[in-house]
């Protein structure tokens, strides 16, 4: 339940691991739909809104977890159990479960919401908050294959 929880988060949301792990159960907001996320070098935490299966994986896991201050994800290995889940730990979990990387999962996302919204960077740099443009149009031109598409003209011309 815990898992199905993160790998939502990962996904859905486009989190980062390192803003999976410093949630803490304060920053949910079920009734809102939302998650307060401390983003990747900013100082304050932005609300994300949550897609209702989300919510509903988040649901699951704090009739699990219960309703006591802390971390929103703990360990349960036995030379941790009970403490924050660290980065660490939600990369073994996600190797663990043939998913790859965390950020390959963030990089997915990504990739899923270019080829579903048709190629708009715009609305995926505010869902992936990317600060560059220049960043997601990268996710862009890799979805595309653009530089093979530039390539294979070049090679058909010779």
């Amino acid at each position: 339940v815990r898992d199905i929880a993160i790998l939502r988060l990962l996904h859905d949301l486009g989190l980062r691991r390192g803003e999976v792990v410093s949630l803490d159960l304060e920053h949910v907001d079920l009734e809102a739909a939302t998650v307060a996320v401390l983003g990747k070098g900013r100082a304050a935490r932005a609300a994300l809104t949550l897609p209702s299966e989300t919510s509903t994986a988040l649901r699951a896991w704090l009739g699990v977890r219960g309703a006591a201050p802390g971390p929103l994800f703990t360990n349960f290995d036995r030379a941790g159990k009970g403490s924050r889940l660290t980065g660490t730990s939600l990369y073994r979990l996600t190797k663990g479960l043939g998913l790859g990387r965390p950020h390959g999962i963030r990089h997915a996302a990504i990739t899923e919401a270019l080829d579903l919204l048709g190629g708009d960077v715009r609305r995926v740099q505010r869902f992936s908050r990317h600060r560059s443009l220049a960043q997601v149009a990268i996710y862009d031109d890799n979805r595309q294959d653009l530089a093979g598409e530039v390539a294979r003209a070049v090679a058909a011309n010779l």
